[in-house]
């Protein structure tokens, strides 16, 4: 498939995107349509999801056995799967904070913190997932800024799409979880060594 240039795109009237819904996105999945492919829904729109490399792996896990370890049986630490954000988005988030349930047949609706390592996808995910989770039930929101060596932490959020506070922790600082105080992570552990 040919991809579209931003002329072309702004060229296409909104109203004439077909958008998805959640359950259609499920369907297309469980007829195979994404198998060799790692693509989110957002707004209703299939997304294509940046490679993930060794540093972006590195930082998924570390931080997911920490929260596992202080978190104990308090929440359920999940890690790319997906959250039921809104009827027409599926994101993929790095790390999910949600409450201790079983979702055998829905994914979490509500979490108390997500978080996105990135290093090619900060765009992204300032922009469009910091506005989605902003607007569904996600207490706190985290980017592990891997070139910009920092956490962006973003708390408190509008209904509407954004977040009252957005503190930077750089490296030295720890970050905790508003949900959990007593739950705290190093910057420096969750980031690469500087080399």
């Amino acid at each position: 498939m040919m991809p579209m240039s931003s002329l072309e795109s702004l060229a296409i009237d909104p109203d004439l995107i077909r958008r998805l819904s959640r359950r259609e996105y499920h369907q297309m999945y469980r007829a195979g349509l994404f198998e060799d492919e790692r693509v989110e829904l957002l707004y209703g729109q299939l997304v294509v999801m940046s490679p993930i490399d060794p540093s972006h792996e590195e930082s998924i896990w570390t931080l997911a056995e920490a929260l596992r370890s202080q978190l104990g049986v308090r929440a359920k630490v999940r890690t790319n799967q997906g959250f039921a954000a809104s009827d027409d988005s599926e994101p993929l988030p790095d790390v999910l904070v949600a409450p201790h349930e079983a979702y055998w047949d829905e994914h979490p609706q509500r979490a108390f913190l997500v978080v996105e390592v990135s290093r090619t996808s900060l765009r992204k995910d300032r922009d469009v997932k910091a506005r989605l989770y902003a607007q569904g039930a996600v207490a706190e929101y985290w980017i592990v800024d891997i070139d910009g060596r920092c956490v962006h932490v973003f708390r408190d959020a509008d209904p509407r799409g954004s977040w009252r506070s957005h503190r930077i922790a750089p490296r030295g600082e720890t970050v905790s979880l508003a949900a959990f105080p007593d739950v705290t992570i190093a910057v420096d552990d969750i980031l690469p060594p500087i080399s």
